[in-house]
């Protein structure tokens, strides 16, 4: 079993177990769930450096990247440094994060926050509007069209922008809708772990001009994102890169700063 399959089914019994802790009634009855959404696509759209930076402590094909970076920090940073939004991984078991560290950014920052998760059920999604997420990331390999078009619509009803990661031309196919925002290209290969941009170059052409176009893993250099540009992509997920250094709102704005030169 590859590892997105047991990621899933271990989902399951946690998003089952928090439905029976937080009911959907006092999700809404949060303050954040009241709150104006920034939209992330919009920004994108409007950047010339279209960077997304990420807050994670670990993965499962890395391991431990960081687990000394506190997330308030790192999101006033990233802000600092101008990034277009910021992702946060809110998946404890695999990758080391928590909806707290959705909410600690929230505090931080004004930048779009995408919840970075393995969404699967609705209840997700109002969970993620009501820790002050602004993008919800939907994956394609994990969910069928009919899955996809009821929890992209049950975000947008929301205010929440749609960030939809695919990895090759099957699972594009049968994506594409119009409430999805951004479609997002991931260039590792879930099966092996390697990774190439490639992918996103191969997909591009395939991707309709009304969505957003971002490339996301395997981006830690500017040479990446120069050769990505030309092919339509406004936003780069930026994961481990500035993540493994001592100060990642440093690194994004060295990066971003060398960017524009």
């Amino acid at each position: 079993m590859d590892i997105l399959q047991k990621i899933v089914n271990d989902k399951r019994i946690e998003v089952s177990l928090r439905k029976q802790l937080i009911p959907i009634k006092q999700l809404e009855q949060s303050i954040l769930f009241k709150r104006e959404t920034i939209s992330l696509s919009k920004k994108l759209t409007q950047s010339s450096t279209g960077i997304i930076a990420e807050y994670k402590r670990r993965s499962p094909s890395k391991q431990i990247i960081n687990h000394d970076l506190n997330v308030f920090d790192v999101a006033k940073d990233y802000e600092d440094a101008g990034v277009c939004g910021m992702s946060v991984l809110t998946d404890g078991k695999y990758f080391g994060g928590s909806l707290d560290d959705l909410l600690t950014a929230r505090a931080s920052c004004n930048l779009p926050l995408l919840r970075k998760e393995f969404i699967i059920d609705p209840y997700q999604i109002i969970e993620a509007k009501a820790y002050g997420a602004d993008v919800i990331l939907l994956i394609a390999a994990i969910l069928t069209r009919a899955q996809i078009k009821q929890l992209s619509e049950l975000a947008k009803s929301l205010n929440l922008d749609v960030l939809l990661e695919v990895h090759n031309e099957t699972e594009l196919n049968k994506s594409i809708m119009p409430t999805l925002d951004m479609l997002g290209v991931n260039n590792r290969n879930l099966k092996t772990f390697k990774v190439s941009i490639e992918t996103s170059k191969q997909l591009s052409n395939l991707i309709p001009d009304d969505f957003v176009k971002v490339s996301e893993s395997g981006i830690s250099s500017i040479d990446a994102i120069k050769t990505l540009q030309p092919f339509g992509y406004k936003g780069f997920l930026i994961g481990e890169n500035f993540m493994k250094t001592d100060n990642a709102g440093e690194s994004a704005k060295l990066f971003i700063e060398n960017l524009k030169k």
